[in-house]
């Protein structure tokens, strides 16, 4: 539970990416521009398709994840964000440039494996939380991305 009663499960913490014990690596990256999606293979034989609007939702920024435990944002009105372009760091890694220019997350290949094994439920967990504060994946509805913040970092 995070500091306001809401539940935090679909924060991927940092000590669950350091606990899977064989890190998987990326074989093949698609950039599906048109139909707003991310694929990615991986060497064990997983496939995982990322829609934008997950990924934008899930960066692992500050300005989304925040500093800490207990101070993830909850990113409403994103739901027609594409992907501008992929773009590598070091070799552990990608940075995504999104069409709203968000591009401070750097998804780790553990990062975008685990996000692409619990996608169902870390989407279902997005959709409570934007019911419940009142907020939309609409762009023209979505409310306050960042409630009672000013813009931050990341």
């Amino acid at each position: 539970m995070t500091d306001d009663g809401t539940e935090n499960r679909n924060r991927l913490e940092p000590q669950q990416e350091e606990r899977r014990t064989v890190p998987r690596w990326p074989v093949e990256i698609r950039l599906r521009q048109a139909e707003k999606r991310l694929e990615v293979d991986f060497d064990d034989g997983r496939s995982f398709s990322f829609p934008a609007e997950l990924l934008r939702v899930e960066s692992p920024s500050a300005e989304v994840q925040g500093h800490g435990p207990g101070q993830k944002q909850i990113v409403a009105g994103r739901s027609q964000v594409g992907i501008l372009a992929v773009e590598p760091v070091g070799n552990y890694a990608i940075r995504i440039r999104f069409d709203d220019l968000h591009d401070t997350g750097i998804f780790s290949w553990r990062y975008l494996y685990e996000l692409g094994e619990r996608q169902d439920e870390i989407w279902a967990t997005y959709l409570r939380e934007l019911e419940a504060r009142g907020l939309s994946r609409d762009p023209r509805r979505g409310g306050p991305v960042f409630p009672g913040r000013g813009s931050g970092c990341g």
